[in-house]
């Protein structure tokens, strides 16, 4: 009953004439729905942006964790190895950071089958459990091992969490805001990674300050979980579940009731009610899907190989060789990063992601040349350090601009309805795969070849970012999913 219903209501909007005029006997629904252009309904003004807020601002409390749990062992990692009788190797310390990034790749592989699966909603609450579960591990515990699997347990969550949020936050957005919203889960995360060192700032003066870190993190984890029970599930995941009367409640909570048919008459151009389709791995690597898949992992791969997490990592190196201490130096550094991903926030529906992604890789481009000229014999001693902090500051900017917050967001607008989620998972996972391998070789790469020729590495990739972009990545501001979808996909 619900496909045939949902089948004539959309065969009514196809079959109205152009002449026809909706009067006043019609409700508040119908009165958003113009005349037909060109055999297509065109909708009369956007919906309210102020309907799916709380439900956003409820999803990024997962980015918001994730940005914590990156940042919460920079500070505690050296109490926490006295506490755990650990101090001095560099074995445990560098498992206590890995370890978490191995369960964000796990988490990441089977985002798409947990988020098709049970929906985007059960998907956070799923999120938040492990971190819940591991957090509370890593706190209570006096032995390294139950550390190691606390934070084995957080990684999964990491890996769950931003995959489901770009997801939610696509599938819920109106097409003129879904940008500013979709800025939101960077904005979160590098409120979390703040979030980590504000709190861990006593950690190193006060005994057993490193456990709170952790407690602190399961607080906003169970919030989630509550919450998110009265938060919206994503329209399309129920729509191409066949419960389209369930879609129709939930665009009504999102939208408004006047948006709801329209939304409903987009939906069922490319989703198919009642239909619940398999997607097996092999459509990702080949086909039809191919282009965009391949699209999507190129980004992330271009992302982690322009050497983020590396200039991350040194920037403290580089800061106190200007003798400016750690807590300062990581506190300019987010709070650069902060205010470059509310700057992009604000335009990302105005200029458009693919500008944002040019704009971004060229200023990290010219920030790592800045590197490469500070690393040189000829520049002045006086004038390094400036290059140097003046480089990594740069570069910080730059990424917050464009090559942080829009990959995720484009992935979660070009992928077909049918391999959105699978093909997030995938994608998630090959950065993944790429962060690790960039994090495993920076420190012997920069000690056999310099600093010079490893930004000089890095700037290549950046460029080689600006071309791939220019020439594979296609406008998404504005529209609907739908004609993303049929912009993209060939026919069959």
């Amino acid at each position: 009953m619900r496909g045939v219903r949902l089948a004539d209501a959309y065969s009514i909007y196809k079959r109205a004439s152009s002449n026809d005029h909706f009067t006043d006997d019609y409700d508040d629904r119908e009165q958003n729905l113009g005349r037909l252009q060109n055999g297509v309904w065109k909708e009369i003004g956007n919906p309210s942006w102020k309907r799916p807020l709380p439900h956003i601002l409820v999803a990024i409390i997962s980015s918001l964790l994730f940005g914590y749990h990156l940042g919460v062992v920079n500070d505690t990692l050296e109490s926490m190895s006295l506490d755990l009788d650990f101090s001095g190797s560099t074995l445990a310390e560098g498992l206590v950071v890995s370890t978490c990034l191995g369960g964000a790749f796990l988490g990441s592989i089977f985002s798409g089958w947990i988020a098709d699966g049970v929906g985007r909603r059960r998907g956070f609450q799923l999120c938040a459990l492990p971190m819940i579960i591991g957090a509370s591990m890593s706190a209570a515990t006096s032995t390294l091992g139950v550390m190691l699997l606390g934070r084995l347990f957080v990684g999964i969550g990491m890996g769950l969490g931003p995959a489901v949020a770009a997801l939610y936050v696509a599938e819920v957005s109106p097409a003129f805001v879904r940008g500013t919203y979709g800025s939101f889960t960077q904005i979160a995360t590098c409120l979390g990674l703040l979030g980590a060192l504000l709190v861990g700032i006593p950690a190193k003066d006060t005994v057993g300050w490193w456990r709170v870190c952790f407690w602190i993190s399961t607080i906003p984890a169970a919030l989630l979980a509550v919450l998110m029970e009265f938060c919206a599930e994503s329209p399309h995941w129920l729509f191409k579940r066949g419960r389209a009367d369930l879609a129709e409640e939930e665009l009504e909570k999102l939208m408004g009731a006047s948006h709801v048919k329209y939304a409903i008459a987009e939906m069922s151009k490319t989703d198919k009610g009642d239909e619940v389709d398999n997607v097996r791995f092999g459509e990702l690597l080949y086909g039809r899907h191919f282009k965009v898949v391949f699209m999507g992992s190129a980004l992330f791969a271009l992302q982690q190989l322009s050497g983020i997490n590396a200039v991350f990592y040194f920037s403290s190196t580089v800061f106190k060789k200007a003798g400016v201490p750690s807590d300062i130096a990581n506190t300019c550094v987010g709070i650069v990063n902060l205010t470059g991903s509310i700057i992009a926030m604000i335009l990302m529906d105005r200029l458009g992601r693919k500008v944002l992604l040019i704009g971004s890789f060229l200023g990290m481009a010219i920030a790592t040349a800045l590197q490469v000229t500070a690393a040189s014999s000829f520049v002045p001693s006086s004038a390094v350090l400036f290059l140097s902090v003046g480089g990594t500051l740069l570069y910080v900017l730059a990424f917050s601009l464009g090559a942080g917050p829009v990959p995720s967001l484009l992935l979660s607008e070009i992928f077909p309805g049918r391999i959105r989620a699978k093909a997030m998972a995938f994608c998630m996972a090959a950065h993944w795969v790429i962060n690790f391998l960039v994090g495993l070789l920076f420190l012997p790469m920069l000690e056999h070849l310099g600093p010079k020729i490893v930004y000089a590495i890095f700037a290549g990739f950046c460029l080689l970012a600006v071309a791939f972009v220019k020439k594979n990545v296609v406008e998404t501001k504005g529209k609907t999913l739908q004609e993303i979808e049929f912009a993209l996909l060939p026919a069959h």
